[in-house]
């Protein structure tokens, strides 16, 4: 395997890791939305509550990317995200990072399959919001 071939690999299994974080968070974030809105059967309930789950989810992601460029999962395998010009990124990247991220890991992982054909091997949703996956070195 050449070294993009592992970084693919290093970058799937950061999403992993990021998505069993994600897990716990979004079980609180339901225990708290449930209390507080309480009955559950009502007509609008589903598609608030799957707004209010993608919100928490984005803000996870945005805060994270725009204050370091590292989740907590990014953090234990030492990649960052930063622009395509190697910055930090801003609020409108990290924004549109999430939001293409969304689209393509729900189209069937076609955003992640992506990758396996990209010269680069970027994910979908990095080519669309212009940033890239780096190697952090300590």
């Amino acid at each position: 395997m050449n070294n993009k071939t592992l970084f693919f690999w290093r970058r799937t299994l950061c999403m992993v890791y990021d998505f069993l974080l994600l897990l716990a968070i979004w079980f609180v974030a339901s225990l708290i939305f449930i209390v507080i809105v309480q009955d559950t059967s009502f007509t609008y309930f589903r598609p608030i509550y799957q707004f209010y789950s993608l919100s928490i989810i984005g803000i996870y992601f945005i805060w994270f990317w725009t204050h370091g460029g590292q989740t907590l999962a990014m953090q234990t395998w030492k990649i960052r995200v930063v622009s395509k010009d190697g910055k930090a990124l801003t609020i409108k990247q990290a924004i549109s990072r999430y939001l293409f991220a969304v689209i393509g890991i729900t189209s069937f992982g076609f955003g992640i399959i992506w990758a396996l054909f990209d010269r680069d091997r970027q994910f979908l949703h990095d080519r669309l919001a212009g940033t890239r996956i780096v190697k952090v070195e300590y």
